[in-house]
């Protein structure tokens, strides 16, 4: 939201107000004076007229987790534990999951309050690469490349998806990156070939990968300079 706009939506001040508020520089956001109307103010802004504090602002957190198997990508579920279970964190009810993995998939998780953060990170017109560790039934044969890189059509969705790159590692083994998160996408594009998926484990999330030292079911706070990455 715009800085003049966040001011007039508060019911002590109007249109004039607000314009003499910035001009004199009495507003602060984070710390930082500022006269351009346009400045933008989010949830996690600390806002000042002077001294007086017009929003204290909450503090933006972001978590990496190693999600194990036989858990679900929710806030609540009535009869699994949730990823979020795994949390010794409080208010955990405000965080949500930036990119959502199946029950019995493993690999990382980004789990977050700060939703327009978690949109740059999933939505497909960002291209940020989504990379699976995947182990099938069957061998991958070398028209799995070709066909995945010009896109599958899927007739639930009547869409074609994006191109995606696969890495050949061995016989029943590969490495795939895919910028979408369709409902069970990998799975459905290697039951393209009637290859059942036997393991999948997300690796990395755009610049983000999973932290080696992470065992299953623990996580971390971001560094600042990966939340910058995104």
């Amino acid at each position: 939201m715009r800085v003049d706009r966040f001011l007039s939506n508060l019911p002590r001040f109007n249109r004039k107000q607000v314009r003499l508020l910035l001009v004199e520089r009495r507003i602060t956001v984070d710390g930082q004076f500022v006269s351009d109307p346009h400045h933008p103010v989010s949830e996690f802004s600390r806002v000042l007229l002077d001294d007086e504090v017009l929003q204290a602002g909450k503090p933006a957190r972001y978590f990496m987790l190693h999600k194990p198997q036989g858990c679900v990508s929710a806030t609540s579920d009535p009869q699994h534990p949730t990823v979020l279970d795994l949390l010794d964190e409080t208010d955990k009810h405000e965080l949500h999951i930036a990119g959502r993995l199946d029950f019995n998939t493993t690999g990382l998780l980004l789990i977050t309050n700060d939703g327009q953060w978690s949109r740059r990170l999933t939505q497909p017109q960002t291209k940020l690469p989504k990379v699976y560790y995947v182990e099938t039934e069957q061998d991958i044969g070398p028209e799995y490349a070709a066909t995945f890189a010009a896109g599958l059509y899927f007739a639930f969705e009547d869409l074609t998806t994006q191109p995606a790159e696969l890495e050949l590692l061995g016989p029943r083994t590969a490495r795939l990156s895919i910028i979408e998160g369709r409902y069970h996408q990998v799975k459905r594009m290697f039951g393209h070939f009637d290859n059942k998926v036997t393991r999948l484990h997300r690796e990395r999330m755009g610049p983000l990968e999973l932290d080696s030292a992470l065992a299953p079911g623990r996580y971390r706070a971001l560094t600042d300079a990966e939340i910058q990455q995104v």
